[in-house]
């Protein structure tokens, strides 16, 4: 009688036959997938800011001013404790004031992101971006 020998390969055809399938199947669907793009509001459209709002300038060198269109419309420069304290008082008398954010274009994104969390933070609703509107 024939004693059975343990095999101690693996056979890997297989395991390359379903490799070479899925890298097909890869190759064909990638150029369909679509990729993730954002659509960037275009500056020509911007609409024209409301004249009661309060206007937060962030400069180059990350200096706050403030200027209250309702109000003189003249530009002062505060620390963030002062723009919170002006933007409470503001919102104390209508919670629905609109803040809009003008910063520098040389300003890094994230800084005037920290700004709209702070503002945010501190329960002011309506904040927005200020654009210059580009030409048609």
């Amino acid at each position: 009688m024939r004693q059975r020998r343990l095999m101690n390969q693996i056979n890997v055809v297989p395991y390359i036959d379903v490799m070479l399938v899925l890298l097909i199947i890869f190759m064909v669907t990638a150029p369909m997938m679509q990729s993730g793009s954002v659509n960037l509001p275009s500056v020509g459209k911007a609409p024209t800011p409301p004249a009661q709002a309060i206007e937060v300038r962030l400069d180059e060198d990350l200096s706050l001013s403030v200027r209250e269109r309702a109000k003189d419309g003249k530009a002062r420069k505060v620390s963030e404790a002062e723009l919170l304290a002006i933007l409470e008082a503001a919102q104390a008398r209508n919670a629905e004031q609109p803040v809009l954010i003008a910063a520098d274009k040389r300003v890094r994104y994230e800084v005037v992101m920290n700004l709209m969390d702070l503002l945010q933070k501190n329960h002011v609703q309506k904040v927005g971006l200020l654009v210059q509107p580009g030409k048609p």
